[in-house]
């Protein structure tokens, strides 16, 4: 099997996962990307979801919920976010058991990180029609 055919392999594997779990939201980032890193695009898809998401030692739930944690944790990474909890919504996490992540969140990250993922979830369950919650 050449570098190639590897290389391929790995990115078609990366966006089956990519497709379930992110679906639209996903596709879109890495269409955005095609025309200016290409290589992050594929790098994403093949890495990140071929080799990382795939891999059997978490659910796909579970790893969303980690994800989220994280990506408050950073801060300024609402966009990514968004996707995430789409993503999150996409594996089997409730919007109340997303609100409570980043409730739980305050106590590690400050009240100012929870607060920006609350309101991105926010936008996504309101896109989705999830509003208001119970």
């Amino acid at each position: 099997m050449t570098e190639q055919t590897e290389r391929q392999q790995r990115f078609e594997q990366g966006k089956a996962v990519l497709d379930a779990v992110d679906g639209a939201a996903g596709a879109n980032v890495i269409e955005s990307l095609g025309d200016i890193s290409p290589e992050l695009a594929h790098q994403v898809v093949a890495w990140g979801f071929g080799e990382i998401y795939a891999r059997p030692g978490l659910e796909p739930r579970d790893r969303q919920l980690v994800t989220l944690g994280m990506l408050t944790a950073l801060g300024g990474c609402e966009p990514q976010l968004e996707v995430h909890v789409n993503a999150a919504l996409n594996v089997g996490l409730t919007p109340q058991q997303i609100v409570e992540a980043f409730l739980h969140s305050a106590v590690y990250c400050g009240f100012p990180r929870a607060l920006n993922a609350t309101f991105t979830a926010k936008k996504v369950f309101d896109e989705r029609g999830l509003l208001p919650l119970a």
